[in-house]
């Protein structure tokens, strides 16, 4: 997404300079009077931005990133070799939600507890609770990790915390994507029914990179478990972006994020192409490329060439992350950027273009191989992409670029 000016000048400001490991009032080095009031301040934003009590929840703005802030969490919550259950990368997840394939423990989260996802349903692509449920009563989780990096739909935290509890397990919601969201009342609120939310700022919350978490042992985990001191100008950066979501300007950008997604994914299935769940309750959009026989590793290669930016990313049934089914597309940057509905038809007819210049491409490679590096030679001096690039360019640059005027950008000789 692209941040504000504001935070910009507080991410970029001279509390980089101030080293502070512990909390306000309890810091292990003097000097740190005006870094409390700051990091305090961040807290109590924090707090208004969900609409919580500090009598119900603390809060933890320290962590570096969200995958930091998710081990921080578990450390707090867990014991080493302990059970977790999160949603599955194909279906969706993260990795930090206890990702492994048959042969390696890819994340820490999977490395240091034991974990089994759960997955969406291979017709509908929606979170299969049932089958979460049952399985869950052969596992016995200690924790269930809700939340997503690629998953369109909004979450059920009823029947999560229902499963959660027939096994005394923790409830932990990431909502790293969602923040926004959840900020401005456009999805479902998980601090109804969890007991940990972690969350990245940076997304739809329009913030720098960091995050929110729980008390006591959260504390200790996030330092001197995994972190030493804090990055105050970052934080300082996240309270400025924190006052912004408690704007009504803020809600109704929120607003327009799931407006934009919906008429983006609409355009797409005009057009005959295959989303995961057929649509979206949030922010972004799954396109699932196998009908089309290309992986989503080519057609994100495509659009790098004509300055078009989404990710390749798995879909249900994957077993490649590298060279994956689908691709991941999502509307805060371009929302940002003022984009309404109408605009947004109008990217969905360049990814159209893209996707059709893909297939081309692909029987062109090579006698039609399908390796990336012949794919990649078969698109040089291909016209269609020179043009595509040149309509994206003078289509992108007619709208604002929040927090800086690019026309003042110089190009430097090397």
């Amino acid at each position: 997404n692209f941040t504000s000016l504001a935070v910009m000048e507080a991410n970029g400001s001279p509390l980089t300079n101030k080293y502070s490991e512990g909390l306000p009032g309890a810091r292990y080095y003097g000097g740190n009077e005006y870094i409390d009031q700051v990091e305090n301040l961040c807290r109590k934003r924090a707090l208004q931005a969900f609409r919580l009590s500090s009598e119900e929840w603390g809060v933890n703005v320290q962590p570096y990133s969200g995958s930091t802030a998710n081990f921080c969490a578990l450390t707090a919550l867990l014991q080493p070799r302990d059970r977790l259950m999160g949603l599955d990368l194909p279906s969706g997840g993260h990795l930090t939600h206890g990702w492994q394939t048959s042969k390696k423990r890819i994340s820490s989260s999977s490395i240091y507890f034991e974990s089994m996802p759960y997955q969406s349903n291979p017709e509908t692509g929606y979170i299969d609770y049932d089958k979460l449920e049952e399985n869950a009563n052969l596992f016995r989780p200690k924790l269930i990790i809700c939340g997503a990096s690629a998953y369109p739909r909004d979450f059920d935290y009823a029947r999560l915390r229902k499963i959660a509890d027939q096994h005394g397990a923790y409830l932990l919601a990431d909502i790293a994507h969602i923040s926004g969201l959840v900020a401005a009342r456009e999805a479902n609120n998980p601090f109804e029914l969890c007991d940990v939310v972690t969350t990245t700022t940076h997304k739809t919350l329009r913030g720098p990179r960091a995050e929110e978490d729980l008390e006591n042992r959260v504390n200790n985990a996030v330092f001197p478990s995994n972190q030493g001191g804090p990055h105050n100008n970052t934080i300082a950066a996240i309270a400025v972006a924190l006052k912004q979501v408690t704007t009504p300007e803020f809600a109704n950008y929120a607003k327009q994020v799931r407006a934009n997604a919906k008429a983006l994914g609409e355009a797409l299935l005009n057009y005959g192409y295959k989303l995961v769940t057929g649509g979206t309750d949030n922010h972004l959009i799954l396109w699932d490329l196998k009908p089309l026989k290309l992986t989503g590793s080519k057609v994100e290669k495509i659009c790098d060439m004509v300055n078009i930016t989404l990710n390749k990313n798995s879909v249900l049934g994957d077993v490649n992350m590298v060279s994956p089914g689908g691709v991941r597309i999502g509307t805060p940057a371009l929302t940002s950027r003022s984009f309404k509905e109408d605009d947004f038809v109008k990217v969905a007819e360049y990814l159209h273009r893209v996707v059709q210049i893909a297939i081309k491409v692909q029987v062109r490679a090579n006698s039609g191989s399908k390796m990336m590096k012949d794919f990649v030679v078969a698109c040089q001096d291909v016209e269609e992409i020179s043009a595509l690039k040149k309509e994206v360019e003078a289509f992108a640059t007619s709208y604002p670029m929040p927090g800086f005027d690019p026309t003042n950008i110089s190009p430097v000789e090397s």
